[in-house]
This record gives C-alpha cells, sequence and structure tokens, in this order.
C-alpha cells in the first residue's frame, strides 16, 4: 500500500515509518522542512520512501500530494507552540482534510489523547476539537485515543526520568494523585499498524492503554523501584498550576510551554474507556513495569529510535533554522582553534560523541552553569542531552545546541545555538589535513550582543582552548 505519513520527524512517527517500511508499504513522508529529514538510517528502502516539503497551515504548500494514497496518518500536533495551538490545530487539520479528500485515501489514522472526562484542558479539548475537524465522508477515519505514552525518549518517560534520577525528596503539587492509565510505545505502533485498513475501525473511535491504571505518584514510586532507588515523595496542594509548570521545566528537560500544558492536562483523570480491539488485533499489552524495563533496555544498548525533541517546537528558529547552515564571515565575532592530531579516529570519535552524558571534555562545571541561566532565562538549557552517545545526525538536538551538518567522511560537525543570546552562535569542528580546526562563531544582535561577547571572552578562552587539547589527545 501508498501510505502518507505526517509528523515523520517526530517521535511516534519516526517509529512508525520503520515499521511500514519492513512490512513492505511504500511510505510518502510528509515534513515542514526536507533539509532536516535524514534519509541516511533508510538507504535500504530508498526505493519505497519519499519526502514532501508541506505546512499543512499553509494550504498552498499542499498541491504536491499525490492522489495516489491508501492510507494516511495524522501525527501533526502544535502543544510546544507559545502561539495559540488550539486555533494552529484547527487550520491545520482543516487543510489536511481538504487536501486528503482530493486523493484516493480510503482511510485517515489519527492518533490523539484519550478525552473522557466531561472538563478537558485546553490541549486535550483541542485534540479532540482536531478529531471532529478530521471526519469526511471522502474517507474513513479510525482515530486512537492514548494516554500517557512510555517509551525511551517519549516525553512522559523523560520527565519520569528527570524526576526520580534528580530529586531524593520530591515536594509535589496535589495532580500526582491523578489517575492514568500508561500505554509502551511498543503497543501504540502495535495498535497504528494493526488497524491499517481494518474496515471494523472505519468510522470510529478507540482508546489504547496498558492494563495498569497508576496515579502519577505510583509511576514515580514503580519507576524508583526499577531503578533500586529511594524516593520520598510528599503531595502539597499549594502549588499554582505556574508554579507547578516551573517546578517541571526547572528540573526536568521540558520547555515552559509544553511544561505549561501537561500540567494543565495533568489535573484530569486519562483512563480508557474498555474496548475489544487489543484482542481483535491479537497484540499483549504491555504493563508499566514492563514498559519501563524496555526503556531502560534501549537506553543501556545505545538504541533509541526517536525522542520528543526530535520535533524542533517552540524555539527561535524552527521554522528557518537551516538558513543557518553557511556560517557567516562578516559582522562576526570568532574564537579559533587549531591543534595537529595524531590519532583521527579518536579525535572523530571524541567529537561525535560531544555533549550529553560524555559532557564537553573541559570546564564541564561552566557548560552545566550556563546550562543552567539559559533555564533561568527561559531557554532550553543541557538537559536535552542526546539521544545516541556516539552519532549524530543533522537535526537532532544537542544539549542547548541545534546539528545542522555532520559527517565523518567530511570530517565535520556544525552546531547552531538553541540557547538564549542576544545573537547568534555556532560552534564548528572539522580535520583538515590531521589539523583539527574548532571555531565558534558569534554574530551580535546590536550593543547587547557585542557586549554580552565581551563579557565571556574571558570564559571561551578557557574553554575552548581546553576543549581542543581534550580533543586532540589520544586518551
Amino acid at each position: 500500500m501508498t501510505i502518507f505519513l505526517t509528523g515523520a520527524t517526530g517521535y511516534i512517527g519516526k517509529r512508525l515509518l520503520i515499521q511500514l517500511l519492513n512490512n513492505g508499504h511504500r511510505v510518502i513522508c510528509s515534513v515542514r522542512d526536507k533539509k532536516r529529514f535524514d534519509l541516511s538510517p533508510y538507504k535500504t528502502f530508498k526505493n519505497q520512501i519519499s519526502v514532501l516539503e508541506n505546512d499543512f497551515n499553509e494550504d498552498s504548500t499542499l498541491e504536491n500530494i499525490p492522489k495516489d494514497i491508501d492510507i494516511a496518518f495524522y501525527l501533526i500536533h502544535s502543544m510546544s507552540s507559545n502561539a495559540d495551538f488550539s486555533k494552529a490545530e484547527k487550520i491545520s487539520a482543516g487543510n489536511f482534510a481538504k487536501a486528503v479528500e482530493k486523493t484516493n485515501c480510503k482511510q485517515v489514522i489519527y492518533l490523539t489523547g484519550i478525552v473522557n472526562e466531561k472538563d478537558l484542558s485546553k490541549h486535550l479539548q483541542s485534540r479532540k476539537d482536531v478529531e471532529d475537524k478530521l471526519k469526511s465522508d471522502a474517507y474513513a477515519l479510525t482515530v486512537l485515543r492514548a494516554g500517557i505514552i512510555i517509551g525511551s525518549g517519549s516525553a512522559s518517560f523523560e520527565i519520569i526520568r528527570d524526576l526520580v534520577e534528580k530529586l531524593p525528596l520530591m515536594v509535589a503539587p496535589k495532580w500526582l494523585k491523578t489517575l492514568c492509565q500508561p500505554i509502551a510505545i511498543r503497543n501504540v505502533i502495535e495498535f497504528l499498524i494493526g488497524v491499517m485498513g481494518k474496515k471494523s475501525t472505519y468510522n470510529k473511535h478507540f482508546d489504547i492503554a496498558g492494563p495498569d491504571v497508576l496515579s502519577y505518584k505510583q509511576m514515580l514510586k514503580i519507576y524508583a523501584d526499577e531503578r533500586g532507588l529511594k524516593r520520598t515523595i510528599i503531595s502539597v496542594p499549594v502549588l499554582s498550576p505556574r508554579l507547578s509548570s516551573y517546578w517541571l521545566y526547572f528540573i526536568t528537560s521540558t520547555s515552559y510551554v509544553l511544561a505549561k500544558n501537561l500540567v494543565d492536562s495533568m489535573k484530569i483523570n486519562v483512563v480508557a474507556e474498555k474496548n475489544s480491539l487489543a484482542e481483535e488485533l491479537g497484540l499483549q499489552l504491555l504493563t508499566y513495569r514492563e514498559s519501563l524495563r524496555l526503556s531502560f533496555d534501549k537506553i543501556e544498548q545505545n538504541d533509541v529510535l526517536s525522542t520528543w525533541y526530535d520535533s524542533f517546537g517552540n524555539y527561535r528558529y524552527s521554522k528557518d533554522v537551516w538558513n543557518f547552515l553557511e556560517v557567516p564571515k562578516m559582522g562576526v565575532f570568532k574564537d579559533r582553534q587549531s591543534v595537529r592530531i595524531k590519532n583521527e579516529k579518536k579525535t572523530l570519535d571524541k567529537i561525535f560523541g560531544i555533549g550529553g552524558k560524555n559532557g564537553w571534555y573541559h570546564a564541564n562545571f561552566l557548560w552545566s552553569l550556563r546550562g543552567s541561566i539559559d533555564k533561568l532565562f527561559g531557554g532550553v538549557g543541557l538537559k536535552r542531552g542526546r539521544k545516541n552517545s556516539n552519532n549524530l545526525g543533522a537535526g537532532d538536538s544537542l544539549d542547548f545546541w541545534r546539528v545542522l551538518y555532520a559527517s565523518r567522511e567530511e570530517k565535520k560537525l556544525l552546531l547552531f545555538a538553541e540557547m538564549k543570546l542576544p545573537g547568534e552562535a555556532w560552534l564548528e569542528f572539522k580535520i583538515i589535513n590531521d589539523i583539527l580546526i574548532q571555531e565558534a562563531t558569534f554574530r551580535p544582535l546590536g550593543l547587547w550582543g557585542r557586549l554580552y561577547w565581551y563579557a565571556v571572552l574571558p570564559f571561551h578562552g578557557y574553554i575552548f582552548k581546553g576543549m581542543i587539547k581534550k580533543l586532540a589527545d589520544e586518551k
């Protein structure tokens, strides 16, 4: 079958894509920016995959969608946006429906949230409104409603991980008593694949969830138990939604906007209505503990396929970051270091392993301090880390950087800053004729940008000189 896959660069989309390809389907991936879609992991499927550039908030970009489509997946959401995401989501869904109606598509599959409570959060209400917008007489709509998704790299898993791993004592908001029904990412993908072309699911919605109904507090406790950690959790009624959002933002890797929307939703029970879909599809639903163990296995094997921050989200340059692929030469400040290396492979391994748990090889306390300052001013901080400890690809997040270019063959890595700055910053590593060149470039924005550069210049000298020595070191 020919599948039209939206959200192909997102957490769910990346995992669904590889399964669709393995099952022999032809997949048309729809992305906002083709430059950040890395085709290299799909070399063996080059005859099955194609990529289109579409922005479903701009109907003029949808004319390239081919007519020959059997099934379409709608995996688009805007919850991490600062703008009016509910309005944007309605426009996007409406434009998607109109575009797909012009094709031969027989079924649209939409993954959304469980919406069984009478009073819904803004986020969950928006998801319900999108469901209504996607309904059409031209195709069948199958809606799968999931709650908390647990898997290596999922937003829910990473938030739980951050909280439990970092806080021996948690003084947490009262919404920790809220009930939810988590589901393993593996089961989510199985449901998405299972309902494809299944006529008994046409024009119906199904809640999909694991077998456990748990409070958020129980989920934290079980995580701690699985990791062999002793944790004390105290719920207090005095934390306002805003304070709760800041609490999540500063402790975890989430953005403030996403934390705010999550807190809003966490006040509402997310428990599934029973149905027989899992039995009909022959699926074995994993418990919460089993989901955690699978997540740990993937992390330990360095085999995390996607993360929730693969999507750019609410960053300053989300839509035009690739305009910065060429590092400017005029009107900029530069810190250029170079050194001859003896072991090229060792140095390349260090370059492509930089950041995350591996750190920055020199003055990590200063990198951590900069990350904390960035968080204080509403930035992304260092907590995002990296999803793979050895490899990097264009579009990957790396602490408070975004990877613009990464090629071991060309011996080059180019990073662009997503931290809060009065200007724009690049960090580039390349090896030419056994010479390692490390270059930090800063394009200031007005007087404040220039003052910032001179203020941090002494620290840059210490950090960058030490870092290049460590990169060149054979140890």
